[in-house]
């Protein structure tokens, strides 16, 4: 079981790299972002679909909750980097562990630890460093569509977790199924050029299809909040694609709390593994 869990976190870790280059494809895509959200989730749709061969559909409460709460994730967060900066956009985002620690005791009775809570503290303050040098006040719908999706973040995985026994991965193909439902009236009103379907294809194919493959997999065998934070490595990686791919280097701050947010996960884990050796 043990090996199962350490074979989990490395599969979120790559799940987490696949996420981060969200925020820069969907900048690159000059069209309406329902149409965004809706065409990659699509292309995830079918990705994960061919993946599982036989979906099995239960319509239980937990498929149908982590579906909807997976559908208001993306396509917020694709609304909300179209309408703020991408700083504000993760950053909000990521306020998602307090919703996981504050429900996930409550609806999978899984505790949540003094160390827990202490994480999750040093997270955000390092997070907020790290954004300090690019936050503003500025899109203030951007920054609701980010709370929204921040929100939808949060219950995901317990909804998911909710489904450990089973097979929770059908929740993330009627999830992808939605969010395209909602770009369909949006079909028209775009013109995407080669390379932003090229941008759109990667978006579908390895950072929703392949990455959620690779999540539904790993929740199985982690927590519900030990996923979240496991994950919070998107939002370090985020401003590295942006340094590559559009120039823009991160301020002193920004490096001082990816240093404080990789250290308090990578600590906590080796706490975690190490008492439950013991």
């Amino acid at each position: 079981m043990e090996y199962k869990r350490k074979i989990s976190l490395m599969l979120l870790a790559l799940t987490a790299v696949m996420w981060s280059v969200g925020g820069l494809l969907i900048k690159l895509v000059n069209v309406h972002p329902f149409f965004i959200a809706g065409t990659r989730s699509l292309i995830a749709a079918v990705i994960i679909t061919i993946y599982v061969r036989k979906p099995r559909f239960t319509w239980s409460f937990p498929q149908i909750a982590a579906a909807a709460a997976y559908a208001l994730t993306v396509t917020a967060f694709v609304l909300a980097n179209k309408y703020t900066t991408a700083a504000n956009a993760i950053l909000i985002q990521y306020t998602a562990p307090i919703y996981v620690a504050l429900f996930s005791g409550w609806l999978l009775k899984e505790k949540v630890t003094r160390l827990d809570w202490i994480t999750i503290a040093v997270v955000f303050c390092g997070m907020i460093l790290f954004f300090l040098d690019d936050l503003d006040t500025r899109g203030l719908a951007g920054n609701i569509f980010a709370l929204i999706s921040g929100v939808g973040f949060g219950f995901f995985p317990i909804f998911m977790r909710m489904q450990k026994n089973g097979s929770p991965i059908e929740s993330v193909i009627l999830g992808n199924l939605t969010a395209a439902l909602a770009g369909i009236p949006f079909i028209f009103a775009a013109a995407p050029t080669a390379m932003e379907w090229f941008y759109l294809v990667i978006l579908g194919v390895f950072q929703l299809g392949i990455s959620y493959i690779l999540f539904s997999h790993a929740i199985k065998h982690t927590a519900a909040l030990e996923a979240t934070l496991i994950t919070m490595i998107e939002p370090i990686l985020n401003p590295i694609w942006v340094l590559i791919f559009l120039g823009e280097k991160p301020g002193a701050h920004a490096i001082i709390g990816g240093i404080i947010v990789i250290s308090a996960i990578t600590l906590r884990s080796v706490i975690t593994s190490s008492a439950r050796k013991n």
